[in-house]
């Protein structure tokens, strides 16, 4: 028995087919047809290489790592069915579902093609681990990382599907107060609860370079940091600070190249940004050595400087347009799955943090 990140990440993918399947969860109502009238309706005339490929690759992983999670902890008798059955349970359940929803249409052809994927998908890792590649994964896991790092590489694998949101500064994720005092106020409209919301006297201020450039060093540094947490070796905590920055800056190229063209790909790199960039290479470079306990709080110490600066400054007019185009689905990105990662990312990352120096703290 061994633990395993498949089984989170199976857990993250399945809300990721969930969002992507009932996006955008309003209009909600009965159409007059049974929702599992969609198994016996003729096939569909029309149909396009990428509705194939996307319904057939948009189940793959998940039939890969249920039958993963199953393999690692010795339950590898009739996985693959398992695995199949449930994605396919999965799959009907949100295609009755879309029954309901005006703007989704249910099919039996993406009924079959989820199947079909999920079934290549759990066929594959019993495949990778007859050919080795799996012990493979475990021995080097069990090299480089602590044992406790499951979740920790979850959050690290989610980064940089965060960074494609795009954010107010350079690597700033998190910044959500603006916009949950909006939403909480047009909630309770018409309400006697609206006048239980605090009142600012001072709107929120822009950034200053200054400010702009901590946030900049420390929003490349939590994800520096949340490595170090489960990585012992200053030299492979070098190697992986490397391939943070050089993912960091690649995702942030391709999200501005995707909301603002390829000619703009670059228009993030300011000042602050460029200063902020290298001060965050030194600083992470001189945390190299920090015990492990250590770091879980100065990881916790980052995450709420940062957060709070983030969440003193208001958004932009440029990023609100931006923001704007990207909800409209007008690019990429599993229906703004993104941008609630953007926003939650950061989050997630504190509750983590809580909860291994809370479990260190007991222990000693």
């Amino acid at each position: 028995m061994r633990k395993t990140s498949a089984w989170p990440l199976a857990l993250v993918y399945i809300g990721l087919i969930l969002y992507a399947s009932l996006y955008p969860f309003s209009d909600w109502r009965y159409q007059g047809i049974v929702p599992w009238a969609f198994l016996t309706s003729p096939l569909p005339k029309y149909w396009t290489g990428f509705d194939l490929t996307v319904n057939v690759l948009g189940y793959m992983p998940l039939g890969f790592l249920l039958v993963m999670s199953a393999l690692r902890v010795g339950k590898d008798r009739f996985a693959v069915f398992l695995a199949t059955l449930t994605a396919g349970v999965l799959s009907l359940t949100m295609e009755s579902l879309q029954s309901y929803l005006p703007t989704r249409v249910p099919s039996n052809v993406d009924l079959a093609l989820n199947v079909v994927g999920a079934l290549v998908g759990a066929a594959l890792a019993p495949f990778l681990d007859k050919l080795g590649l799996i012990d493979h994964w475990s021995r080097f896991r069990a090299r480089w990382f602590a044992a406790d790092a499951r979740s920790g590489l979850v959050l690290l694998a989610l980064w940089p599907v965060a960074l494609l949101f795009p954010a107010g500064l350079p690597f700033g994720l998190g910044q959500v107060q603006e916009r949950l005092e909006v939403a909480l106020a047009s909630a309770m409209q018409e309400t006697p609860f609206l006048n239980w919301l605090p009142v600012r006297e001072i709107e929120l201020q822009p950034l200053l370079p200054g400010v702009e450039l901590v946030c900049v060093v420390l929003g490349l540094l939590i994800p520096c940091l949340l490595a170090y947490c489960i990585i012992y070796s200053p030299i492979r905590r070098a190697v992986l600070l490397l391939l943070v920055f050089a993912v960091g800056v690649a995702i942030t190229v391709l999200s501005a190249a995707l909301s603002f063209g390829p000619e703009h790909a670059w228009a993030w790199l300011n000042l602050p940004a460029q200063v902020g960039m290298v001060a965050a290479l030194v600083l992470a470079t001189s945390l190299l050595w920090i015990p492990r306990r250590l770091t879980f709080a100065a990881l916790l110490l980052a995450l709420g400087v940062d957060l709070s600066l983030l969440n003193q400054a208001p958004a932009s007019p440029y990023f609100a347009q931006t923001l704007s185009t990207w909800e409209q689905g007008r690019f990429i990105r599993f229906h703004g799955l993104a941008q609630w990662l953007g926003w939650l990312w950061p989050y997630a990352v504190l509750i983590y943090g809580l909860i291994q120096a809370g479990s260190r703290e007991s222990k000693n």
